[in-house]
């Protein structure tokens, strides 16, 4: 990964530019994971810094694969053939741009507190954003500032799909790229900390408010990368947390559960930071060998592990359920890991029979006290399980939980287990 985070590829994008320092230059930052770079690069060059708002046309079923992009003033990009190849019919793609385009107006009046754009016209205009994969919304960002009077255009990225920037090369006056991989599959994979840019550290920045990204109390949609694949998972960040639990399942949906946030509420109200991932792409879900290949899930939920010590510094906990609470305790046995408590509600710890013998992560088991067959499986893991163990079968309840009030124990059963486990480990070294 050559960037650990946009602030980082800033800097260094910044130190590229240096022959700007100094000229008639106002650098635009595409919202809103552009802006966070665009303002490093400003404060490198001592140029003022706005945004110029693009919006990506999105696949329906693949929002991260653009068709296009949508800018100011109704500038619009279309790549003719990926619509035909995805079978989307004029009236699809005019509702993708209504939406698009209402989210741009949006923008614009959350971003521009000025209520104006900085004036263009006869000047340098630098736009800047985190990536180009596709290179639809440079593309259109680099048409807007044309149109808006800027009289040299330079486009600059951190990394760059060659596909991409051969295309850009014909619309920009200049290009600039730090990367441009041979392997490329997402801009996120070049990044350590590609977390999604929030409208309220977009707003101080252009504000010129100089402080690194505030890590504290908030709820966010982030992607972590598990080498090429994008997981997409949902943190939160309750003021001052004890410590963060990652909360594993086997599928592409399990951070919209109302089951996993119910019991994600009952952390938060414990000063317990969460974070709730997919391990599995929605296609790959369909691949019901993917949603038992527990090794699989392990190594991606590794990952995850690796990026939550990276970006919050705090203790990990896991709280597997389905395929995931096997996945949760095998993960915990790598050794590139430190995790400081486990919990697996209403899952297959057996799945994880290899590894079983080599937890030592304290490690709570929950199963429903009316489910005779799943308890038994529970019992039989914690018996192999080598540090220590805790068994709750929570009565009233069958495998689902689904009785009235059992989840809500458990959840607390869980909730007792992390604050009495998570505490400070050393940082991984990964």
């Amino acid at each position: 990964m050559p960037f650990t985070d946009r602030r980082d590829a800033g800097r260094r994008l910044g130190a590229r530019l240096d022959r700007w320092r100094g000229r008639d230059v106002v650098v635009l930052g595409l919202p809103r994971g552009g802006v966070p770079v665009a303002y490093e690069v400003a404060r490198a060059l001592g140029a003022p810094l706005d945004v110029i708002l693009v919006r990506k046309l999105g696949v329906p079923f693949q929002p991260e694969l653009g068709l296009g992009a949508v800018g100011e003033g109704g500038l619009r990009v279309v790549d003719r053939d990926l619509v035909r190849r995805f079978g989307i019919d004029e009236a699809e793609l005019a509702r993708i741009e209504s939406v698009e385009r209402s989210e741009l107006d949006r923008r614009a009046a959350r971003f521009r507190a000025r209520g104006t754009r900085l004036p263009l016209a006869g000047r340098t205009a630098i736009v800047v954003d985190d990536g180009a994969a596709t290179g639809a919304s440079a593309r259109v960002a680099v048409e807007a500032a044309r149109a808006d009077g800027a009289a040299h255009v330079v486009l600059a990225v951190p990394v760059g799909s060659r596909q991409a920037l051969e295309a850009l090369r014909q619309d920009a006056d200049e290009l600039v790229c730090l990367e441009c991989p041979s392997a490329f599959t997402a801009v996120g994979q070049w990044y350590d900390d590609f977390a999604q840019t929030p409208d309220e550290e977009v707003a101080r920045l252009l504000a010129g408010e100089a402080g690194e990204p505030d890590p504290g109390s908030g709820d966010e949609e982030v992607t972590v990368f598990a080498g090429a694949v994008p997981l997409a998972g949902r943190l939160t960040m309750p003021e001052r947390p004890a410590g963060i639990v990652v909360f594993a399942h086997g599928g592409s949906s399990g951070r919209y559960s109302a089951r996993a946030r119910s019991a994600a509420d009952v952390l938060h109200q414990a000063g317990i930071a969460t974070l709730l991932v997919d391990l599995l792409t929605p296609s790959e879900e369909a691949d019901r060998a993917r949603v038992f290949a527990v090794e699989l899930l392990a190594n991606r939920l590794v990952e995850v592990t690796r990026w939550v010590r990276r970006r919050t510094g705090l203790p990990v906990g896991y709280f597997g359920t389905g395929t995931g609470a096997a996945a949760a305790l095998w993960a915990a046995t790598d050794y590139r890991v430190e995790v400081a408590a486990v919990v697996a509600r209403g899952g297959r710890p057996d799945l994880a029979a290899k590894r079983l013998g080599w937890v030592r992560a304290p490690t709570m088991l929950i199963a429903g006290a009316r489910d005779s067959e799943v308890l038994e499986v529970n019992r039989k893991a914690r018996a192999q399980l080598r540090g220590e163990a805790h068994l709750v079968a929570v009565p009233g309840a069958t495998g689902l939980f689904e009785e009235p009030g059992v989840l809500a124990e458990a959840a607390c059963a869980a909730r007792d287990w992390f604050r009495a486990h998570l505490v400070p480990v050393r940082v991984d070294g990964g």
